[in-house]
C-alpha cells in the first residue's frame, strides 16, 4: 500500500493553445489549485491529447502534482478538475519456494512475451515456443511476399516473433483501465520504445521501432533464464484425468509440462483445431469484418486540423468513427493508420486478408483505416465452435479470387462502390497495398448485409470528416481478423477445463490489441505464480 508521501493531486483538462509552451503549465496549475507556485514541488504529465473539435486546437493534459502540504488542497472546491490520487506501483510477484515446474508458453505476441518476462523475473525459467521465425527472418519473409508474392504459411504478417502487432504500427490504445498498463509501457520504454508513449493519448511505437523493442524484450527474457524457440509448433497435447501432462512439438519431440499458457494469437487456426480435438472448452464469438479505406493523408489532416493542418506540433491527424444505422448494422473505424500503408496479412494459402501499418514517422502519403461491421455466431450458419473461422475463410478466399488468385487484393473506388459498378483503374489516390491490387468490384467479397451497412454509413461519415466520401478514395478487401472468432473458456483462476492449461490474450478471446493482450499475459503469469506459492511442499 502506498504511503501518504506518495499521494499526489491529479488534475485533469489543463489546456494549452498551439502557440503556448509547456513551460507555462506550472502557472496554470497554480491558478487551478489556488496555490502559490512556490508550493508546487513538481508535476508530471500523465496524459496528453489533442482536442480539434473547436476552431482553436488545444493540447489537453492530465497532470500529477506534488505539493509541499497536500492537506492545503481543498478538492471539494476544485473537484471537477482535481482529486487526491495514489499512483499505482506494480509489484512483481515472486516465488517463495524452490520449484522444478515446467512452464511452456505458446506464442510470442505481447501476451506471450509479457507472461514470459514476468515468469522469468520470478525465476521460473519458462520455455516460450513460436511456430514462426525470429523478427529479422520474419521481416525478410514478409518482404519476399510483398515483392515476389512468395507466401510462407509459417512466417508472415500473422505468425512470428512479436505477433500480428509487429506489422501494424505498435498501436497502444486501449479502453481497459488496468493499472498494469503503466508497467507495460515502462518495460516497452526500457526496451527502446519512444518515451512519449507513456503520456500520449494515442500512443504508438511504429513498426520499424517495435522490431527492436521485441528483440530487446527477448534478450531480457533469456538473460533472466527463460528460453525461446522459434519455428517450433505445438502439434499435440497429452491429457490425463483432465490435466495437461506433456506436449508434442513439430510432431517429433515430447516435452513434460506442468503449466501451459496458450497465447497463440487470433489466427492460429491449426492450434484451435487441435485444442478442439483434445477437448478444450471453447465457443464461437462475435467479431467484425469489412474493408480498408485509403485517403490522402492531407485530406484527413485538413479535415481534422483545418487551417492549422501543417502546424509542426500536430503531426498526422487521426480519426475514430462510428455510425449507428436505423435499418442496418453499425459501422466503425478500426486500426486507423495515419500516414501508413495497407498490407497483405494472409496466414493461409489461397486467401487475401488486409491490415494496416505505420512507421514511427507516419510520413506515408496516405492514411488508412478498416471500416468494420459486427458479425455474431448467428451469422455463421453453424453451431460449431470453430464456425467463425470458416466464415472468415470463405470471404478471404473470395477476395483471393476477386484479386486474380495471385495474392493481389481486390480494390474499388469509393464512388464506384457506392454506385455498385466495378472500377477499372485508380485515380489521384495511389493505393499502397502490398503486394499489389486489382481494380474490380468488391461485391463478391463480403455478405450483402455488410456491403449494405458500408454503403449507408460511409456517406454519413462525411459529416464528421470532410472529404471522407471522396469518390476517388480506395477501398481494399477484405479485413477479417479484427479479433478472435473463438473464445477459449477459463475459470476465475484463468485455467481452462483442462487443469494446467491457461488460455490467454487475444487468440483466446480474452483481449484485443497489444496492451490488453500484454495485461492478460501478466494476469495469467501472476495466477501461475500464486498457484505455485500456494501448493504444499
Amino acid at each position: 500500500m502506498n504511503s501518504e508521501i506518495n499521494k499526489v493531486i491529479r488534475v485533469e483538462e489543463v489546456a494549452l493553445g498551439l502557440d503556448e509552451d509547456e513551460s507555462i503549465l506550472k502557472s496554470k496549475i497554480s491558478k487551478i489549485l489556488n496555490l502559490p507556485e512556490s508550493e508546487i514541488l513538481e508535476y508530471q504529465i500523465v496524459k496528453k491529447t489533442i482536442d480539434s473539435r473547436q476552431k482553436n486546437i488545444l493540447f489537453v493534459y492530465s497532470l500529477d502534482i506534488k505539493v509541499k502540504n497536500i492537506k492545503m488542497i481543498n478538492t471539494w472546491d476544485i473537484r471537477h478538475r482535481a482529486r487526491i490520487h495514489e499512483p499505482f506501483i506494480y509489484q512483481e510477484k515472486t516465488i517463495n519456494k524452490k520449484t522444478n515446474k515446467k512452464i511452456v508458453i505458446v506464442g510470442s505476441g505481447p501476451c506471450g512475451l509479457f507472461s514470459a518476462l514476468l515468469l522469468s523475473k520470478a525465476g521460473l525459467k519458462p520455455l516460450l515456443i513460436e511456430q514462426g521465425k525470429d523478427v529479422d527472418a520474419r521481416v525478410e519473409d514478409v518482404n519476399n511476399f510483398f515483392k515476389e508474392r512468395k507466401f510462407n504459411s509459417k512466417s508472415n504478417i500473422q505468425f512470428g516473433e512479436g505477433g500480428a502487432g509487429t506489422f501494424s504500427d505498435g498501436k497502444l490504445y486501449t479502453l481497459i483501465n488496468d493499472p498494469r498498463s503503466k508497467y507495460i509501457f515502462t518495460e516497452l520504454i526500457k526496451a527502446g520504445a519512444p518515451e512519449e508513449i507513456a503520456v500520449s493519448g494515442t500512443p504508438h511505437i511504429g513498426t520499424d521501432k517495435l522490431r527492436l523493442v521485441i528483440k530487446n524484450i527477448r534478450a531480457k527474457i533469456i538473460k533472466l533464464g527463460g528460453e525461446i524457440r522459434f519455428e517450433t509448433c505445438l502439434t499435440d497435447l497429452e491429457i490425463k484425468n483432465k490435466k495437461i501432462k506433456s506436449i508434442t512439438i513439430n510432431n517429433t519431440e515430447k516435452l513434460k509440462v506442468d503449466e501451459l499458457i496458450l497465447a497463440t494469437g487470433h489466427s492460429a487456426r491449426d492450434t484451435y483445431q487441435l485444442l478442439y480435438q483434445r477437448g478444450l472448452s471453447m465457443s464461437a464469438k462475435a467479431f467484425s469484418i469489412g474493408l480498408r479505406i485509403e485517403h490522402e493523408a492531407n485530406t484527413i489532416n485538413k479535415a481534422q486540423y483545418k487551417d492549422a493542418y501543417n502546424h509542426p506540433k500536430l503531426g498526422v491527424a487521426k480519426y475514430k468513427l462510428v455510425q449507428h444505422l436505423y435499418n442496418n448494422r453499425p459501422v466503425y473505424s478500426f486500426c486507423m493508420c495515419p500516414g501508413g500503408y495497407v498490407m497483405g496479412a494472409a496466414s493461409e494459402e489461397g486467401g487475401v486478408v488486409t491490415n494496416g501499418m505505420s512507421e514511427y514517422s507516419q510520413n506515408g502519403i496516405n492514411s488508412n483505416s478498416a471500416l468494420l461491421v459486427p458479425v455474431t455466431p448467428s451469422d455463421f450458419n453453424s453451431e460449431h465452435p470453430l464456425a467463425g473461422i470458416e466464415f472468415q475463410r470463405k470471404f478471404e478466399q473470395a477476395a483471393y479470387l476477386a484479386g486474380g488468385s495471385d495474392y493481389s487484393a481486390p480494390a474499388q473506388l469509393l464512388g464506384d462502390f457506392l454506385n455498385q459498378q466495378p472500377s477499372l483503374t485508380s485515380k489521384n489516390i495511389k493505393p499502397t497495398y502490398r503486394p499489389g491490387i486489382k481494380m474490380t468490384s468488391l461485391n463478391s467479397c463480403l455478405p450483402d448485409y455488410i456491403l449494405s451497412s458500408l454503403r449507408e454509413a460511409i456517406p454519413l461519415f462525411e459529416r464528421k470528416i470532410k472529404g471522407f466520401s471522396n469518390p476517388n478514395a480506395i477501398l481494399t478487401g477484405v479485413e477479417t481478423r479484427s479479433s478472435a472468432p473463438v473464445r477459449l473458456e477459463r475459470n476465475e483462476k484463468y485455467e481452462s477445463n483442462i487443469t494446467g492449461i491457461y488460455p490467454a490474450g487475444e487468440g483466446a478471446g480474452h483481449a484485443g490489441g497489444i496492451v490488453s493482450s500484454a495485461i492478460d499475459g501478466l494476469t495469467v503469469a501472476e495466477a501461475i505464480i500464486d498457484k505455485i506459492n500456494e501448493e504444499k511442499k
